[in-house]
């Protein structure tokens, strides 16, 4: 008999003590923000997949839809809509009719870490997630990773040290079935001092979608 996947955590996991202390001051703080893991958004028959590392505590862990929310969310939804894989309006607050075509955005840590950091012991216990979120579609054939802790995670959870692909923006290489692209992290602080423009980021996901075509 199978073992149901799951690919996501309930909307409680207790699972990493430091970040559920986290969540619950949060929810202290702000008791309408979503504040638990957020869910994996997009379509569920997506060839490509992007992996992020962790929600932001104003962003995914306010509106509970990964990149909703912070200031990266606005770079990464207009890129997607300009390379195919979104259409619709993108809000902040997630008060929208924005939808991903062919593509899914899932984070290798559910919950939001103090710092944005999360530890090496919270990423290994939320794998199990990530193993079932990549079982779970199908028809996955790309992966893009938003920086070197993500690009990292994912090789883990596919079997390989993290070493198996260097690090550096647009390195690219397979793993197993899949090609792994990885990309600076959109975040404020990548595109504020250039070391990631509109551009560069652009070509990451063309570069995807001609390698969905291969």
């Amino acid at each position: 008999m199978s073992v149901p996947l799951t690919p996501e955590p309930s909307r409680d996991c207790p699972l990493c003590p430091r970040l559920v202390a986290y969540r619950a001051e949060n929810a202290r703080q702000n008791p309408d923000w979503w504040n638990g893991p957020a869910p994996s958004f997009g379509d569920p028959n997506a060839r490509l997949l992007i992996a992020g590392l962790a929600p932001g505590r104003t962003g995914a862990n306010r509106t509970g839809r990964p990149f909703t929310g912070d200031h990266a969310g606005w770079l990464l939804y207009d890129t997607l809509k300009k390379t195919g894989f979104a259409e619709g309006r993108y809000d902040p607050n997630g008060d929208d009719d924005l939808r991903l075509i062919d593509c899914m955005i899932t984070n290798a840590v559910r919950c939001a870490p103090p710092q944005n950091k999360p530890t090496a012991t919270e990423e290994n216990t939320c794998r199990p997630f990530l193993v079932d979120r990549l079982a779970a579609l199908p028809r996955l054939k790309v992966i893009v990773t938003l920086g070197d802790v993500s690009r990292r995670s994912i090789l883990r959870t596919l079997g390989y040290p993290g070493s198996a692909i260097p690090a550096g923006h647009g390195v690219e290489g397979k793993v197993g079935d899949y090609t792994l692209i990885n990309s600076y992290h959109c975040s404020r602080l990548n595109t504020n001092t250039g070391r990631l423009t509109a551009e560069m980021f652009e070509d990451i996901f063309r570069r995807a979608k001609a390698a969905l075509e291969e």
